[in-house]
């Protein structure tokens, strides 16, 4: 199949961003931490040893967790919760596309292998979305974790306390701040996208209501 950018152009714009943006953390986050490193009469990194640090991938792991816990709880939220009037939910009053049993679409030709063979593997894949959530979620917090306990390792010892395993630091009020303050402001952001399509609306854009649709119109519905 021929590349053409209009068909792809979203996930092209999305992932350099991404990658754009993490650069730039990248970049900031070592002159930063080499100030720290300097305060406490330590050699500065080169940009190769802070990729390597405890400091980047605490602060990686840390947000990554927070999206992805975002986003996978709120797909499997609007699985059975409604919010009438918003474009991000099903209607409450009427049988969505989703909600329907795939086993009657199996002899279609372009159904995807697993609604053909059925069985174990249909049950995986018609969950499979929460569950990748699910297991990038986990990774994350198993990065944000193991860099965090260095990270708090490092000041412990350089303040002559005594240092934490994983276990002890995910204890830590320190570990929990991080989460916490980042799944907040992921909730408080799904919040607003779900309330504010209910009334206001964007020409052009799938994840808003059409512009002249009513208030209580929900979803994709006509």
């Amino acid at each position: 199949m021929k590349f053409s950018f209009r068909n792809y152009g979203l996930s092209i714009v999305v992932l350099s961003m991404f990658l754009m943006f993490w650069i730039g953390q990248a970049f900031v986050g070592r002159l930063q931490y080499n100030e720290e490193r300097e305060e406490r009469g330590q050699a500065p990194l080169a940009m190769s040893e802070y990729l390597h640090s405890s400091h980047f991938w605490e602060a990686t792991g840390e947000n990554w967790e927070s999206e992805f816990l975002q986003m996978g709880a709120y797909v499997f939220l609007t699985v059975f919760l409604f919010q009438k009037g918003s474009s991000e939910s099903k209607d409450p009053d009427e049988e969505s596309p989703q909600d329907k049993d795939p086993r009657a679409e199996r002899n279609k030709p372009d159904a995807p292998w697993p609604v053909k063979r059925g069985g174990w593997a249909l049950r995986l894949y018609e969950n499979s979305l929460v569950l990748a959530f699910l297991l990038l979620f986990l990774a994350s917090v198993v990065v944000h974790a193991a860099g965090g306990m260095r990270l708090y390792n490092e000041e412990q010892v350089a303040l002559g306390k005594e240092t934490v395993g994983l276990a002890g630091y995910l204890e830590t009020s320190q570990f929990w701040f991080e989460s916490l303050q980042n799944w907040q402001s992921e909730f408080l952001a799904i919040a607003s996208m779900v309330i504010l399509s209910i009334f206001l609306r964007q020409r052009g854009s799938p994840e808003s209501k059409p512009v002249a649709a009513g208030i209580s119109q929900t979803g994709d519905e006509d």
